[in-house]
């Protein structure tokens, strides 16, 4: 049996490749998304005490941090049974909401962009960020800006732009003084506009693209308070393929509805509800799930999107507006919060005692998707068991589904050009996978990929 190797997929958080199984006539037989990246955060927590879960967690990845760090956060609140003050509530979700701007700027912008502005079938050389500032060097300029604005509240609000470490036990441990909130806020009002002004250029991302490429029929998942978008407060709702409610969960019952699983191909975990229904988190799945954005503009958009996809779509490259859509909600959230007068409160923490519960487990929106944090600990509060299951392990069936079905679409006997290459990599690339998030190995698998292709 022939293979074709895509390896290193290009644009995405990570390493993983692409295997396409020919048969005799040069057709595909099968094909499938292989990660071969280990990192052993669960095992490594073990033995470290609970309060250092969101000083270590965030290491995991320097794209999303904010998102580890919360959720451990969130989980030591249930530990040590406190339930953090107003303020530290809303600092914690400013901090989310400026990891969700500076991450989706960074994929839509830099990462899916070149795609669709110079074209799937542009020269490799040219596919890319570089190719793009010199395209469009103002939209490059614009893209920076509001990717930086993020990182600043994240540094403002977290205490360092890349692994933050100002949510703890009860709360938060600086509070937002004035002068930095003002700051923040005329960054915030600079990055709203680029986000309202750049919804032109995103409303038309998928004019001409067939949305069918790379679909696949699965349930989704994600996270909604009283229907309103939300990536910190509320349950995590789960939907069947044709959008009907399966129920939620909002903390250790997570059990209950949700399974690991693992395939030899890869270390990449995969998961799926209980009882065989496969789903899908993060962008696509949040705006099929929520009744409204919260924000006006966001709100508007949504409303544009719906027209076009209807209120469910299991459309995969969907994921791009999608995100778009995200991106400008946060940048109306992080104004809104910025705005109210109790973000500079004082009260920002709920002080802890000795251990009041042996398990706590948060749940959080990441960009990426549902992201779930789960420890046990001894009486003193040291780790004994974590289990992490993050958005791209949730989309791991959908990635790896995907690519085949747009294989079978664009190898031609039994060949695969440079741009047909990139089309498979364009589905990947929708989800904006985080590998370094998601490796986490049960089973066994076969270690050599063979590096063919290098763009």
């Amino acid at each position: 049996m022939k293979e074709i190797t895509i390896s290193p997929v290009t644009r995405i958080e990570g390493h993983a490749g692409v295997r396409i199984y020919l048969n005799d006539r040069g057709e595909v037989d099968s094909a499938h998304f292989q990660v071969v990246e280990l990192r052993g955060f669960e095992k490594f927590l073990i033995g470290a005490s609970i309060e250092e879960a969101p000083r270590i967690t965030p290491r995991i990845c320097g794209i999303c941090p904010s998102a580890h760090h919360l959720a451990a956060a969130k989980a030591t609140d249930q530990i040590y049974g406190v339930e953090p003050p107003a303020t530290g509530k809303k600092l914690r979700e400013l901090l989310s909401i400026g990891q969700f701007i500076h991450s989706h700027a960074l994929h839509f912008f830099m990462l899916a962009a070149p795609d669709f502005i110079l074209g799937h079938d542009a020269p490799a050389e040219e596919r890319n960020v570089i190719g793009l500032a010199r395209h469009s060097p103002d939209l490059a300029k614009k893209a920076i800006a509001a990717r930086k604005f993020g990182q600043r509240l994240t540094e403002a609000v977290g205490g360092k732009p890349i692994h933050p470490s100002n949510a703890l036990p009860g709360g938060m441990s600086t509070p937002l003084t004035e002068g930095k909130r003002a700051e923040l806020m005329t960054m915030a009002n600079e990055a709203l506009g680029i986000a309202r002004e750049g919804w032109d250029l995103a409303r038309g991302l998928l004019d001409g693209v067939d949305t069918e490429f790379g679909a696949v029929t699965t349930g989704f998942l994600g996270m909604a308070n009283n229907g309103v978008y939300s990536t910190c407060d509320g349950p995590a709702m789960m939907l069947g393929p044709d959008g009907n409610h399966l129920g939620s969960f909002s903390g250790q019952d997570y059990t209950n509805f949700i399974e690991e699983y693992s395939e030899d191909w890869s270390y990449l975990k995969f998961a799926r509800f209980k009882g065989g229904n496969y789903y899908r988190v993060g962008p696509l799945a949040r705006l099929n799930i929520v009744q409204k954005m919260g924000t006006e503009h966001a709100d508007a958009a949504l409303a544009e999107y719906r027209e076009w996809f209807g209120t469910l779509t299991q459309a995969t490259l969907a994921y791009n507006l999608a995100r778009y859509i995200e991106f400008l909600a946060s940048c109306e959230r992080a104004v809104q919060l910025l705005s109210d007068p109790g973000i500079t409160g004082s009260e920002i923490r709920t002080p802890v005692g000795a251990v009041v519960n042996r398990r706590g487990v948060g749940i959080i929106e990441a960009p990426r998707g549902t992201l779930i944090h789960d420890y046990t600990v001894d009486e003193n509060g040291i780790i004994e068991r974590c289990n992490l299951i993050v958005a791209t392990c949730q989309n791991n069936y959908g990635m790896d589904r995907g690519v085949e079905d747009m294989a079978r679409r664009v190898v031609e006997n039994g060949a695969l050009t440079e741009g047909a290459a990139n089309r498979i990599e364009m589905i990947i690339r929708a989800y904006d996978p985080c590998i370094s998030c998601a490796t986490h190995a049960i089973g066994r698998m076969p270690l050599k990929i063979e590096c063919v292709r290098r763009t």
